[in-house]
């Protein structure tokens, strides 16, 4: 399958990049390179010939059409966004413009290629989004794909937006599109600007650790390899017009979460320990969601999909590879932002 990939240098982006090209497909990657990105991401798949990288951006209907109509992709998998919501509370205009007005883009440039080549039917639309959309859980229950969107943050509402698009483009004129709204991811080449890459290099530099308010606010914490297994997956073998939760299975509150990662970091690196006496606690940010949690019954179910990783076995390969791997991660700590205390909303 010829799949473009928007968003292929991020996080999740080039997890899904290395999976696809391991599994055979050619792989166009359309990113902007903005200042979370990395193209050491996808060194490992950059010399293989069925690998191709486009710097565009998702704003940029003219480049769209272009790389599209070069690379003639049977499916887009559509990942880039702005996705940090501290940064979406100091500055929500970027989320908008990239969030809601590049995926607008891409669905009309999509729409526009499949039209020319007679609507195929195999070819598929897969928009990316997260459980942030559904807001806040109490203390029981998970979100369900029928859940209603209740956004709580810049980012979380341009994201929201931008799922209706998609389902708008697939109502409206047909677009095969699939949707899939995952958990929090960790893993390896996670931007270190989230929770477990800032809990794991300022534990190394024997730092104080910050944890917000009281460290009770719950994730579902997902492997981001098994997270590119299941949106191929979804890719190949979901129904269009149909959305699929993805989620780890692995609840966890802030505050355990940092004391799973400072345990595994006394073992394989006992130097500034123990490192829990590092964690600090400090203000909570403006509209912190406490709970988030995934009903995963349909992906199971319908496709079979289950996540492989658990959370311990997943946070210590985790923090084996940002050991592993100073020279990817110390020259990104110096861009714009990193290492800083963003989304105060002062």
């Amino acid at each position: 399958m010829r799949i473009l990939v928007t968003g292929g240098a991020g996080f999740i982006g080039s997890a899904v990049v290395r999976r696809a090209i391991e599994r055979g497909h050619q792989v166009v990657n359309l990113d902007a390179l903005t200042y979370a990105a990395n193209p050491a991401n996808v060194a490992s798949v950059a010399g293989n010939p069925r690998y191709f990288f486009e710097k565009a951006d998702i704003r940029d209907r003219a480049a769209l059409d272009r790389v599209i109509a070069r690379h003639r992709p049977e499916a887009i998998m559509h990942l880039a966004a702005e996705s940090h919501v501290d940064r979406s509370i100091d500055g929500p205009a970027a989320f908008i413009e990239t969030n809601i007005l590049g995926t607008f883009n891409l669905l009309e440039s999509a729409r526009a290629y499949w039209v020319a080549r007679g609507r195929p039917d195999h070819f598929r639309f897969h928009h990316i989004s997260t459980d942030e959309v559904f807001g806040s859980l109490g203390n029981e229950g998970q979100f369900i794909e029928d859940t209603p969107y209740d956004p709580r943050s810049p980012y979380s509402a341009s994201k929201a937006g931008s799922d209706h698009l998609a389902r708008a483009w697939h109502e409206t004129y047909g677009l095969p599109v699939v949707l899939t709204n995952c958990s929090n991811n960790y893993g390896p080449f996670h931007f270190p600007e989230k929770l477990v890459p800032v809990v794991i290099l300022r534990a190394l530099a024997g730092q104080s650790i910050p944890v917000y308010g009281d460290g009770g606010n719950i994730r579902d914490w997902l492997y981001v390899e098994d997270h590119a297994d299941a949106l191929l997956l979804v890719l190949e073998k979901g129904r269009t017009g149909r959305s699929y939760n993805i989620g780890g299975e692995n609840e966890a509150t802030n505050l355990e979460l940092v004391r799973m990662i400072c345990a595994q970091m006394d073992v394989l690196k006992p130097e500034n320990g123990p490192h829990g006496r590092l964690v600090t606690f400090v203000p909570d940010r403006p509209g912190h969601d406490r709970r988030y949690a995934i009903d995963p019954t349909r992906i199971r179910s319908e496709l079979g999909w289950r996540p492989s990783v658990t959370i311990e076995e997943g946070l210590r390969r985790t923090v084996r590879w940002y050991l592993d791997n100073p020279a990817w991660w110390q020259p990104l700590l110096g861009r714009d932002g990193v290492g800083k205390r963003l989304g105060t909303g002062r």
